[in-house]
């Protein structure tokens, strides 16, 4: 039998109170929210934009009344003003007045610079584009091939302004001209000899020698 006096009891009492405090200590912390794992996401990469493309130079064909004819390399926004100085400018000769400086260029253009007296008869084309589109001034061509369709030559020594004007990069004005050289000078002896007229080069003749003799 166990007999409390009055200090077992306070001993008893003091152990209980102890005993019931930390079981509901216990109870409260095992009931406590565990914190969440913190979780760190790196930021995601920032897209990069695609690199352009560098536009390659410009290769264009100066030729006709400039001091240098010739293929030539510029920038990629070149205007026509920068292909003639390249070309080392317009010769004494040029018609200025038809070529737009400001033009922009294309790869691949040719630029033609005609001289006062092409112009003046509109037989040669300015500029024409890669994809063979003409720039500049309006040409009327409409003569330039009369002799040829017709099948026949032209006696430089005997036609007038008329059938003269019919042969390929002949106009009004150049005709008139070897109408007066061979008053002046009497017949061409051969057909080469028509260079000697004023606006009649090379290039010229070269155009027009199948279609004109001077036999009878």
């Amino acid at each position: 039998m166990i007999v409390f006096n009055k200090g077992n009891l306070l001993s008893y009492l003091v152990t209980l109170l102890v005993g019931i405090t930390l079981g509901a200590g216990g109870v409260t912390l095992s009931g406590r929210v565990q914190p969440a794992d913190i979780i760190i996401q790196p930021p995601a990469p920032t897209a990069q934009p695609d690199p352009t493309a560098t536009p390659g130079p410009l290769r264009v064909f100066v030729n006709g009344a400039v001091a240098v004819s010739a293929v030539y390399e510029l920038a990629p926004d070149a205007i026509l003003q920068q292909a003639i100085e390249q070309a080392g400018g317009f010769t004494a000769e040029a018609d200025t007045a038809v070529v737009n400086l400001a033009l922009p260029l294309q790869d691949g253009m040719q630029i033609y610079v005609p001289t006062l007296d092409e112009t003046a008869e509109q037989t040669q084309a300015v500029i024409s584009s890669p994809a063979g589109r003409t720039e500049g001034i309006e040409l009327d061509l409409a003569g330039d091939t009369a002799a040829a369709a017709a099948g026949e030559t032209v006696n430089i020594n005997t036609a007038d302004v008329a059938q003269l004007d019919t042969l390929p990069g002949i106009g009004p004005s150049t005709a008139e001209k070897i109408v007066e050289y061979r008053e002046t000078n009497g017949p061409f002896a051969t057909i080469d000899e028509i260079m000697s007229v004023s606006g009649i080069g090379p290039a010229k003749f070269e155009q027009i020698q199948s279609f004109i003799t001077v036999d009878e």
